[in-house]
């Protein structure tokens, strides 16, 4: 087995309650803030909807595996994740995250195999792995459309 390792760099300007980041992944560069939400300036993306993007896009691709590797037809796949942070601001957490995935071109009348694709997909996720444990972590509604 290989262990895999991955790695950004990152550097924060400024004070904590108007300041900004720069997150640089390979050659790419994005900035982050704290959210607008907590009437910071919210420039940037922030560090809850990084999260959300890490989950949904493991998630997204764990699901295109096990439906292909069921044969399940599927053009392409949606998700929309949601998320919510509770006890803001004195004991703040991170509580829900909830995947919606839209599988498109797919085979309505095999319905149900879809729904259990997604969720051993929540099953199997690696960085659905990582909070798993720690929040409630749900599939929603499973959407399918056809061609």
């Amino acid at each position: 087995m290989t262990d895999l390792c991955f790695r950004v760099a990152l550097g924060w300007h400024s004070q904590p309650a108007d300041g900004e980041g720069v997150c640089i992944i390979g050659n790419k560069r994005f900035g982050y803030s704290a959210p607008a939400e907590t009437d910071e300036p919210g420039q940037g993306v922030n560090p809850e909807t990084l999260l959300l993007s890490a989950v949904g896009s493991c998630y997204s691709i764990t699901l295109s595996r096990i439906l292909k590797n069921a044969g399940l037809p599927f053009s392409r796949i949606h998700v929309t994740a949601e998320g919510s942070v509770s006890g803001f601001p004195r004991e703040t957490r991170f509580t829900t995250i909830l995947v919606h995935p839209e599988i498109r071109e797919a085979d309505g009348s095999r319905a149900e195999e879809y729904a259990q694709a997604a969720q051993r997909a929540r099953e199997r996720s690696v960085i659905g792995g990582v909070v798993r444990d720690s929040l409630d972590y749900r599939v929603g509604e499973v959407r399918l459309s056809g061609p």
